[in-house]
């Protein structure tokens, strides 16, 4: 019994330890590269797009009307709280005042912080130059959704086991150049789309085992599963958008694909937040996602709360 309870203390205090020097790990190299920001006649539209796409889930403030931030409800209650950051122009609340426009691209690249800070689930280090410029173009506007909310929602605190979380991840390469994918080749499209837009965090297996370098490497990619609360406090699980006919989207035409994105409404049932944020896609970006996850293997994964349908089980 003795050598029993010397063991479990001594676990206890190795765990502690680890818990404890990941928490102080904390700091990586900044930017140092050059940056120039260019607008292009394209580049407001096309970053406004990207911003409300890729940013808008956890960033936009319905009640406010503007990139003000959220409380973030992705991470369990133990780790602490999280709160999405102000996007706007507000020099009292906002980041952009902080942030140079390298900062601003190397954050979005790799998940690093002006100081040295790693947040990741804040990664798109496969997205192309031109929209990383892009989305900087539309974050400096005087557009009505970034223009100053001077407003904070929260403050953000995670505890020792929520840094432990954070810090054994690691921060993802700033790779450049990366061009985006031609306008006419639908399925690279769509397959670009879900990885900056952010599709495979969701709808995967876990958001903790997510491959940012290389989408379709997470486990469970694409098939859903994974939980969140909604917002009335109840558990929901994201949906399996794999091609099955009986547990994922195989039965949907394009049509209905694009009511479920733009509009939150699948043909069998409502869909939950964040789903009605998207209607800010255009129809070929809809339909370039839809070709795309056509392309999927099939996947028969029943997804607790979603009904099957009668197509054929494991088509």
């Amino acid at each position: 019994m003795k050598h029993t309870f010397y063991f479990k203390r001594t676990t206890w205090a190795c765990l502690l330890c680890a818990v404890l020097l990941y928490a102080c790990k904390t700091h990586y190299p900044v930017a140092k590269e050059n940056y120039t920001l260019i607008k292009t006649p394209n580049s407001f539209d096309r970053g406004k797009n990207l911003v409300y796409n890729t940013c808008g889930g956890c960033h936009y403030n319905r009640g406010v009307g503007k990139f003000v931030g959220n409380k973030f409800d992705g991470i369990p209650k133990v780790m602490g709280k999280v709160y999405t950051a102000n996007l706007t122009n507000s020099k009292e609340y906002g980041i952009m005042r902080l942030y140079t426009d390298a900062q601003l691209a190397y954050l979005l690249k790799t998940g690093i912080t002006r100081d040295g800070h790693f947040i990741p689930y804040m990664v798109r280090p496969t997205m192309a130059d031109d929209d990383i410029n892009d989305i900087i173009v539309y974050l400096r506007s005087d557009d009505a959704a970034v223009a100053a909310g001077d407003t904070s929602v929260g403050k953000t605190h995670l505890n020792a086991i929520g840094r432990a979380a954070i810090h054994s991840k690691k921060p993802e390469p700033y790779i450049t150049p990366i061009s985006r994918p031609e306008a006419d080749n639908a399925v690279a499209n769509g397959r670009y789309l879900v990885d900056i837009i952010g599709c495979y965090h969701c709808h995967s297996k876990s958001i903790t085992s997510l491959n940012y370098l290389h989408a379709e490497q997470s486990k469970g990619y694409m098939q859903g599963g994974e939980k969140f609360k909604g917002p009335d406090g109840k558990k929901i699980y994201a949906s399996n958008l794999t091609p099955c006919k009986t547990t994922g989207i195989g039965y949907y035409t394009r049509e209905d694909f694009r009511k479920a994105v733009r509009e939150g409404q699948a043909p069998n049932r409502k869909l939950h937040p964040p789903m009605e944020q998207f209607h800010h896609l255009t129809d070929k970006q809809t339909d370039d996602i839809y070709a795309y996850l056509q392309t999927l293997p099939r996947a028969h994964h029943k997804i607790k709360g979603h009904a099957e349908t009668a197509q054929g089980a494991g088509n």
